[in-house]
C-alpha cells in the first residue's frame, strides 16, 4: 500500500472530526474523499499530509510510520483550493520554488520546470505573473508546483471549488488525463459527486467523521450501503411507506421486495431514472399522478409530477426517445411505474 491510515481519531475541542477511521490506498490510485461539509474529509487529508496530528491512530507510507513526521519531511505534494501561488513570482519561479529550496542545480531546475509547464499545457506562460492568469490556469500551475519535486503522494483539497462550472468540468477531465500519463498516488477532497465519479478510481464516502462506504464510483452508486449514501449520491425520491411480508406498500402501491426481513414503517428510495411513466394503467403497480413541470436537459428530460392520492412531488428522468413517445405536456394525467426500489433495513439493504 502507498498510504495506510489506521484507527485515526481527531478531535477539535468537543467536536470529533474523525472517529476511528482506517483506510488503505494502493500505489498509483486516484482516490476521492467525498462527503458534505463537516464530514471529516478535509481533516483526514490534512492528517495524511502531516498538517494535523491525530489524537489516536497512525499514518503509514509504504509501511513506514510517518505519523510524527512533519509535512515537509513526508515528500507529499499539496494543492489548496485557492491556489496559494506567490504573487510576486513568475509562473516559472512558482513552479521552481520547491526545487530551489532543495538546492537543485540550475540546469536541472530549468529542465524540470519546462517539463512540467509542457505537461500542464502552459509552456508559453512561464514569464507571466499569477495576476495575469485565469482561474483554471492558476490551478494548473499550482498542480505543476506540487509535482515539481516528484512527490510520492499528491493531495488535493477541493482543487476546483473556486472555479466556475465550465472550467471545473475541463479541469477534472484534464486531471484524469494527467493522472493516466503520470500515475502518482493521488487523494483529492470534494463534496461534488459528479466530480468524484468522473475523476476517481475509487470513492470514499464520509459522514460525521466516519467512512460510510468505499468502492468504485459505479459500485457505490449502484449499491449504496445505507440511507445516507443513497440520499447523498444524486437526486432521489423518498416515499414513506411500510414493509410487510416481503412487500413494500406506498399507499395502494404494492412492490415486491425479495428477501426483506422486517415489518413496519419504512422509507422507500427510488432514483429519478428508476421511475417510468405510462399514459394508462398497464397492469403493473403504479401511482396516479399529474404532470406539473417539464425540464429538458440534454441526455434526459426531467418530468416533475404530483401524485394524486398522497400529493407527493416526484422527479422522473426520461430518455428523449421515451419522452417523445409519450408526448407529455403540463397538466397531463399519468401513471408512475417504479422500475427499481430500495428499502434500507437495520442490517440489510434491498
Amino acid at each position: 500500500m502507498s498510504i495506510t491510515v489506521r484507527q485515526v481519531t481527531k478531535k477539535f475541542g468537543s467536536f470529533t472530526a474523525l472517529n476511528n477511521v482506517s483506510l488503505e490506498i494502493p500505489e498509483g490510485e486516484l482516490l476521492a474523499l467525498l462527503g458534505p461539509s463537516g464530514s471529516g474529509k478535509t481533516t483526514l487529508l490534512r492528517v495524511i499530509a502531516g498538517l494535523e496530528q491525530p489524537d489516536m491512530g497512525s499514518v503509514h507510507h509504504s509501511d513506514i510510520d510517518v505519523t510524527k513526521r512533519s509535512a515537509k519531511d513526508r515528500n507529499f505534494g499539496f494543492v489548496f483550493q485557492h491556489y496559494a501561488l506567490f504573487k510576486h513570482m513568475t509562473v516559472f519561479e512558482n513552479v521552481a520554488f520547491s526545487l530551489r529550496v532543495r538546492k537543485w542545480k540550475e540546469a536541472d531546475v530549468v529542465k524540470r520546470v519546462n517539463e512540467l509547464l509542457h505537461l500542464v499545457r502552459l509552456e508559453n506562460l512561464g514569464e507571466r505573473y499569477p495576476a495575469q492568469l485565469s482561474g483554471g490556469q492558476k490551478q494548473r500551475i499550482a498542480l505543476a508546483r506540487a509535482l515539481a519535486a516528484r512527490p510520492a503522494v499528491l493531495l488535493l483539497d477541493e482543487p476546483f471549488g473556486a472555479l466556475d462550472a465550465r472550467v471545473r468540468t475541463e479541469l477534472r477531465q484534464w486531471l484524469r488525463r494527467l493522472h493516466d500519463e503520470m500515475p502518482v498516488t493521488t487523494i483529492f477532497v470534494t463534496h461534488d459527486q459528479e466530480e468524484a465519479f468522473e475523476v476517481a478510481d475509487r470513492v470514499v464516502v464520509m459522514n460525521g467523521g466516519i467512512i460510510e462506504q468505499q468502492g468504485t464510483p459505479q459500485a457505490v452508486f449502484d449499491h449504496p450501503a445505507n440511507e445516507f449514501v443513497m440520499d447523498f449520491l444524486g437526486q432521489v425520491n423518498v416515499f414513506h411507506g411500510r414493509v410487510h411480508d416481503g412487500k413494500a406498500f406506498i399507499g395502494d402501491l404494492e412492490i415486491d421486495l425479495p428477501g426483506s426481513r422486517s415489518n413496519g414503517p419504512a422509507k422507500v428510495f427510488i432514483r429519478p431514472h428508476e421511475l417510468d411513466l405510462e399514459l394508462q394503467p398497464n397492469g403493473t403497480p403504479s401511482l396516479a399522478a399529474t404532470v406539473r413541470h417539464i425540464v429538458p436537459s440534454g441526455a434526459v428530460t426531467r418530468v416533475m409530477v404530483t401524485t394524486v392520492e398522497q400529493g407527493l412531488e416526484l422527479n422522473i428522468d426520461l430518455s428523449p426517445s421515451r419522452f417523445s413517445e409519450l408526448s407529455l405536456k403540463r397538466g397531463d394525467s399519468v401513471h408512475v411505474v417504479p422500475i427499481k426500489v430500495r428499502v434500507f433495513e437495520p442490517d440489510y439493504a434491498i
